[in-house]
């Protein structure tokens, strides 16, 4: 099952087992493939970087899972989508989605999950994603 995790969920499963956390563990685990393109990988990093959580055991983990493409997909190449009209760089994870045919994106952030549903794909708290699964 493919699926896009917002960073906001991403990040908070660094800060906080839960369901973060789980949703974390179901993509290790190989539950999940997880999609990406540049953008959402570069906001990963970016944050990690920003947080201070660049020498933690399990950020150096998730980076060499991403390269390797352990249980991901990766898409250079997105369409341009204008979704999240309060907040434009949330776009991102719905152009990734329709790029690699996610089923869902998971994600925290109000903007994104106001819009629920775009073409099949299904936007979800991180609790309800799991669960769905």
């Amino acid at each position: 099952m493919r699926v896009v995790i917002d960073t906001n969920v991403f990040i908070s499963s660094f800060l906080a087992s839960g369901n973060p956390g789980e949703i974390i563990k179901l993509w290790k685990s190989g539950g999940i493939i997880l999609c990406l393109s540049r953008p959402i990988y570069n906001e990963y990093l970016n944050i990690i970087d920003r947080l201070g959580f660049g020498e933690k055991k399990e950020t150096v983990e998730i980076t060499n899972l991403f390269a390797k493409n352990f249980n991901s997909v990766f898409t250079a190449k997105t369409p341009t989508l204008d979704i999240v009209k309060d907040d434009p760089s949330d776009n991102k994870f719905f152009e990734c989605a329709v790029a690699l045919k996610a089923k869902y994106i998971i994600s925290g952030d109000k903007k994104v999950l106001e819009v629920e549903n775009y073409f099949g794909i299904k936007v979800l708290k991180p609790k309800d994603f799991l669960d769905l699964f």
